[in-house]
């Protein structure tokens, strides 16, 4: 898939076995077969974005490090899936780039709990915008977003499924702001939108 192939990787992580290795692993952990948003195309998705808006970012690379990594971990049975991620990008990066860089991809992948990075928080600003774009969507691709999430969610009971969403895009909206970039900013007024029809639907459903 463009944009997730080694050569990609490589620019970040360098051409070795092991760099090799630790791509192919990333590249199947976001191919596991629960994953109906979480996967590929998400992953591709979220490092385009990062390139259209790298230029706001400090040390563009490491945000780029840190979109390969931000899902890697995606069980929907569990609660700390970017602690486990931030763990994974450790472990797989260690020797591959500087201790610093990973501490960063750490960090940021941690970020991505609660999308709400510090005001000065450039590297923070650029992941987390490109994450929340698909929030942005035109209507019917955001309902497309929206179905693959409850396919994710599948093991759980319509009552239960609605109680947490709505938890979720309640977070979301009440972010200081969903996107933090100058670039996305303009995006907020779609995102709200498709977040507050979403949260309406759920509502109806669950009174």
């Amino acid at each position: 898939m463009p944009g997730v192939d080694f050569p990609e990787w490589a620019a970040l992580a360098g051409d070795s076995p092991t760099s090799r290795t630790e791509w192919a692993a990333v590249v199947g952990a976001w191919s596991e077969p629960h994953r109906r948003y979480h996967d590929l195309a998400h992953l591709a998705a979220v490092l385009g974005l990062v390139d259209s808006l790298a230029a706001h970012a400090a040390d563009p690379a490491a945000v780029r490090l840190a979109a390969w990594y931000h899902d890697v971990a995606y069980d929907p049975l569990r609660t700390d899936n970017e602690q486990v991620s931030a763990d994974r990008a450790h472990i797989g990066l260690l020797g591959l780039v500087e201790p610093g860089t990973v501490a960063e991809v750490e960090r940021l992948v941690l970020l991505t709990a609660g999308h709400d990075p510090e005001p000065d928080d450039s590297n923070g600003a650029v992941l987390c915008d490109a994450d929340l774009a698909v929030l942005a969507s035109p209507p019917q691709a955001y309902v497309a977003y929206a179905t693959a999430i409850r396919a994710e969610y599948g093991h759980y009971s319509d009552a239960d499924f609605t109680t947490g969403r709505i938890a979720v895009l309640e977070q979301l909206l009440a972010l200081p702001a969903l996107f933090r970039t100058p670039t996305a900013q303009q995006w907020t007024a779609q995102a709200r939108a498709n977040l507050a029809a979403e949260l309406s639907l759920l509502r109806a459903r669950s009174s």
